[in-house]
């Protein structure tokens, strides 16, 4: 919005982005707006993070095609804190500073906030033929979705304007950030602040645009759905693996904005991969730094540890050291086999093991001509024909890895 980068400029602004605490966990499509919250805080300025009990309760039509489910108090206390801690390894929650970042939650000022009182204070000001005119009620009305647009979806333009109205008043915060898809949005605030407490108080947008693939489709989703920050939900291996794969192009654009490198770092990175792009560069640094940022150096040295189990060379050792959840998610994909436990306990020779109690091979001939010709390993070993599979080659108890060549893994899992 006009005016917003000399207020910068002048002196220490309050400004605040919204998120959703639908969920006890961010996804990397929350990270851009984080990342602007960072930014501001570095540069001096005072972050705000709204956690939206209240309209999370009720849903914003911004960008969807139906109405979501609501929550209870409880959930949201507990999805707030849960938020704050993923938040807290981007902004500086410390209280000794001017600028400290806050975190704020909309429920604790409308939860008592009347239908009466609202109507009077709020909706009076703002006429229906202006929410009227926003591309996302527009686009609602006019869309395809079955049920149109509720009342309750109709007034969240004006809650998120109050929200900005009060954090306006009350913590003198004049600026609002966010996706280019709250524009309507956070501009109906900025026009309910000066309607209500007169024209001479400005306040201000920056909305940053939705980051999006290379190809177009929308950034952060997978066939297995959201990459999240929590690593309950995704595994740091999971989350380092996705960046690690994004493509050239997309490398190029989010080192720039998912990372706090120079822009004199960026560059030479972005050099040095052309030279050789085989080498991906650009995405070793890029999950990298992301992974470091979101879990730990610690996790990151896991996550490289677990991509080496697949594409590299590791041990016994290495696959020992894996929790469950990442053992799986390298393995994901990979044929498996079942056998019962009770024929292991009695031991079964190698190749019986390949050949008749799974079907890595489909020939005791063939499982032994590849055993003797040391092209077969167990648990990241090899092994010769004359090795007896027990309970003690289980990998957690339950998982056997066997490897056929170089490149063809088989989980034989044990129940």
């Amino acid at each position: 919005m006009p005016g917003t980068e000399e207020l910068l400029q002048k002196e220490m602004v309050t400004a605040y982005l919204g998120t959703d605490p639908t969920a006890d966990s961010l996804h990397i499509g929350h990270l851009c707006g984080i990342m602007m919250l960072r930014h501001l805080q570095r540069c001096g300025h005072k972050p705000i993070i709204l956690v939206g009990g209240a309209t999370g309760m009720i849903g914003d039509p911004s960008g969807k095609s139906q109405e979501r489910n609501l929550l209870n108090e409880e959930a949201l206390r507990h999805n707030q804190e849960c938020i704050k801690k993923q938040v807290a390894k981007f902004l500086d929650f410390d209280a000794k500073e001017a600028n400290a970042a806050e975190m704020v939650n909309n429920y604790d000022w409308m939860k008592d906030f009347t239908f009466l009182d609202f109507a009077r204070e709020v909706g009076k000001h703002i006429t229906v033929n202006y929410m009227m005119a926003k591309d996302s009620v527009q686009q609602r009305l006019n869309g395809t979705a079955r049920d149109g647009l509720s009342f309750t979806e109709f007034t969240y333009q004006l809650l998120q304007g109050y929200d900005f109205l009060y954090l306006y008043q009350h913590k003198n915060c004049k600026l609002q950030l966010g996706g280019n898809d709250q524009w309507g949005n956070i501009t109906t605030g900025t026009e309910l602040i000066r309607r209500t407490l007169g024209f001479e108080n400005e306040a201000f947008a920056l909305t940053c645009p939705l980051i999006t693939k290379a190809d177009g489709k929308k950034f952060g989703k997978t066939e297995s759905g959201n990459i999240w920050l929590d690593p309950k939900r995704t595994t740091p291996y999971k989350f380092y693996q996705f960046w690690l794969n994004v493509s050239d192009d997309d490398a190029e654009k989010y080192i720039k904005i998912f990372t706090s490198l120079e822009k004199d770092v960026i560059d030479a990175l972005v050099e040095e991969h052309k030279k050789d792009p085989g080498l991906r560069v650009l995405q070793k640094r890029l999950a990298e730094e992301v992974t470091v940022m979101v879990h730990s150096q610690e996790a990151l040295d896991t996550a490289i540890e677990a991509s080496n189990i697949l594409f590299g060379k590791s041990t016994k050792e290495g696959l020992e050291k894996l929790d469950e959840e990442t053992f799986l998610d390298i393995f994901d994909g990979v044929p498996q086999e079942r056998i019962a436990r009770t024929d292991l306990e009695a031991g079964i020779p190698i190749v019986d093991f390949m050949a008749l109690s799974t079907h890595i091979f489909p020939s005791k001939a063939e499982a032994r001509k590849m055993t003797q010709a040391n092209g077969v390993s167990v648990n990241k070993e090899k092994v010769t024909v004359d090795k007896v599979m027990t309970s003690a080659d289980l990998i957690d108890g339950k998982y056997i890895l066997v490897q056929k060549g170089k490149k063809n893994y088989y989980l034989v899992v044990v129940e």
